[in-house]
């Protein structure tokens, strides 16, 4: 009984380890939603699938929608929906390790934030908006910090860092020596450095208008999160914090008002350095 425990730890980091770099994956086995077209985007050494939405009526911009962990394209119909009536391109696109885009592994923004910035490359539309969900906002923030292409950003539920949330996210048996033995095992396989995926290092050099939005009751990636990211920030900022809502439920009901106004509001140039935090109301 002895050697099947210290044989069960011994294997912790390499589980650790995988369960990070390779989140489950869900292939699209839908057809583009109407309007769009099956498109493929040449990434930083990977293919990457993912569909064009052109704008209805007059151009006002283009919005990238990047998704969350283990997710895929298809959570973009109601950004889709929304804002390509409004005059806005779309494009959605499955994130490298995810969906039926190639990548062997997840590196949370390390390798992601390049492929967003040849996604950028191909966009002729101004100006250019990101809108990110859980890993996807980590993206966004981490490519805007050095791209000046992009004009605004709505980042929900984001991680501060990749080391803390990893950290907290892991079991219980999971012990700081396992943990760090995982990070160790994760960045060999991965081919990254996992101190490097810090959407709040990103944030100091973001100097456009960010948009944050969590749930209050997210307990996967905790609020504090994105406050750490909102203090962080150089740029317009403003943060939205939804009432008993939990992971992957910030961007619902009438926050997408909330949204719009506030594209709107960037867009134009309205918006200036301001910290508005919501908890159930403006204060």
């Amino acid at each position: 009984m002895l050697v099947v425990f210290v044989t069960a730890v011994q294997e912790l980091p390499s589980l650790g380890a995988g369960g990070l770099l390779h989140p489950s994956r869900r292939s699209v086995n839908t057809s583009p939603p109407p309007g769009c077209e099956d498109a493929s985007f040449a990434g930083d050494g990977v293919a990457l699938k993912g569909w064009r939405c052109p704008a209805q009526g007059a151009r006002r911009g283009a919005i990238i929608y990047l998704h969350g962990i283990a997710d895929n394209r298809t959570s973009s119909h109601g950004v889709i929906r929304r804002f390509a009536p409004q005059g806005f391109d779309v494009v959605a696109y499955d994130s490298r390790a995810h969906g039926d885009s190639e990548g062997a592994a997840c590196t949370y923004g390390f390798f992601e934030k390049r492929d967003l910035h040849r996604i950028v490359d191909t966009l002729a539309s101004q100006p250019i908006v990101l809108i990110g969900t859980s890993l996807g906002a980590a993206v966004a923030l981490q490519e805007a910090a050095d791209d000046p292409r992009v004009s605004a950003i709505v980042a929900a539920e984001a991680f501060s860092d990749l080391r803390t949330v990893a950290t907290e996210r892991a079991p219980f048996v999971f012990t700081s020596t396992l943990i760090e033995r995982a990070f160790r095992l994760a960045e060999r396989q991965g081919n990254f450095n996992v101190d490097a995926v810090s959407p709040v290092s990103a944030a100091a050099r973001i100097h456009v208008p960010v948009l944050l939005i969590h749930g209050a009751a997210d307990a996967e990636t905790r609020p504090e999160h994105s406050r750490r990211i909102f203090a962080a920030l150089a740029g317009p900022k403003r943060l939205i914090v939804v009432p008993a809502a939990h992971h992957n439920q910030s961007l619902n009901g009438p926050v997408w008002g909330d949204i719009e106004q506030w594209l709107d509001d960037a867009l134009r140039g309205q918006i200036s350095i301001f910290h508005f935090l919501r908890n159930g109301s403006r204060s």
